[in-house]
């Protein structure tokens, strides 16, 4: 090969080269959501309690973050993502507030859920779960409380707000964490409150 030839290659190298690293995407980050629930220092619950399937938003059944914008505007982060589906990691992160909440690791959520005999069955539809970039979160949903047999001993409405304290999807995550949590705290009164009625 003459040297012409060979400067000719070396062109065509760089210029793929320099294509190829403009158009290499940000890597993408994955976040969870976490059990942050204190006990409360009552006496330990003796009964046991399955969380069922919790249902979410359509517009938020995602992996990627959706930052609500205006009342009519969101914007899906295809970089920020959550590591698994959110109902099933809502149903999982209640049901580990409510082990530490209630003193009794007999909390199941997913797959056990169904095969567990539980006392008490809980049911969740989140109505809103928004993201607010550089604001918080909120968090709304209706709840029911019902025996093994089906009959509801409780129910209820929460509406939950939680700024976040920092910016970013890992600040949104964790206002998200500490909202279940919240709710996770009047589930938990429910289900003191309908034992010992």
């Amino acid at each position: 090969m003459n040297r012409r030839s060979l400067g000719g290659v070396r062109v065509v190298l760089a210029l793929g080269a320099a294509i190829v690293t403009g158009c290499a995407s940000p890597p993408a980050h994955f976040y969870t959501l976490a059990s942050t629930a204190a006990a409360d220092h009552a006496e330990p619950a003796t009964f046991a309690v399955a969380v069922d399937g919790v249902s979410i938003p359509a517009a938020v059944d995602r992996p990627q973050f959706v930052i609500r914008r205006t009342a009519n505007e969101v914007s899906i982060d295809e970089f920020n993502r959550w590591a698994a589906p959110l109902g099933p990691a809502i149903a999982r992160v209640v049901a580990a507030n409510l082990g530490a909440l209630l003193g009794t690791p007999r909390v199941v959520s997913g797959p056990l859920a169904a095969g567990f005999d539980p006392a008490y069955r809980i049911g969740i539809d989140v109505q809103r779960f928004d993201s607010l970039a550089g604001e918080g979160v909120a968090i709304d949903a209706v709840w029911v409380v019902r025996k093994a047999a089906g009959q509801v001993v409780a129910s209820g409405r929460s509406s939950l707000g939680e700024p976040a304290h920092g910016d970013g999807c890992a600040a949104l995550a964790a206002a998200h964490s500490r909202a279940i949590a919240r709710l996770s705290e009047q589930l938990a009164a429910a289900l003191r409150g309908a034992a010992g009625r």
